[in-house]
């Protein structure tokens, strides 16, 4: 189902938490609301749409044919090559924001399917998912900022 999109900076800020079979149907609602607004944005994550969950769902153009993909608990294992770059958000009103990515990362999540996984991505290929999870990360620590469009 598509959800409205939260605009909440204090809700942004709170911290999300571990994602649970329990919660598929948000995945799927994430997903649903991804692909509503696919013309503006390549990823998302559940927080964007009111739960803190740790939930992320983004268009992967790494192969022959763009899919969609849907990750559970992602954790970067792995960064190198940082680089300064600016973004925006579709939560986040106003415009791009200074941040730091990587040009190669990986990453370990569930599928939705409870599957453990791992990816790799390098250069632009890995900068969007880069995007997505280095702010998923900032939950073991700090509060969640948002998501990027491009």
């Amino acid at each position: 189902m598509i959800k409205e999109m939260m605009h909440d900076p204090i809700f942004l800020a709170g911290k999300s938490e571990v994602a649970t079979k329990e919660d598929l149907q948000v995945a799927q609602d994430l997903l649903d609301t991804l692909m509503a607004h696919k013309e503006s944005c390549v990823g998302m994550a559940a927080n964007m749409i009111g739960v803190r969950k740790r939930i992320i769902a983004f268009l992967d153009e790494s192969g022959r044919t763009p899919t969609y993909t849907v990750m559970l608990n992602p954790e970067i294992i792995k960064k190198d090559g940082a680089y300064d770059t600016e973004e925006g958000c579709l939560s986040l009103l106003g415009g791009p924001r200074k941040c730091k990515r990587y040009k190669t990362i990986k990453v370990q999540y569930l599928t939705q399917e409870r599957e453990d996984q791992s990816i790799i991505r390098i250069n632009l290929g890995g900068r969007s998912l880069c995007r997505l999870v280095v702010y998923r990360m900032m939950l073991k620590e700090h509060a969640f900022c948002g998501i990027i469009i491009i």
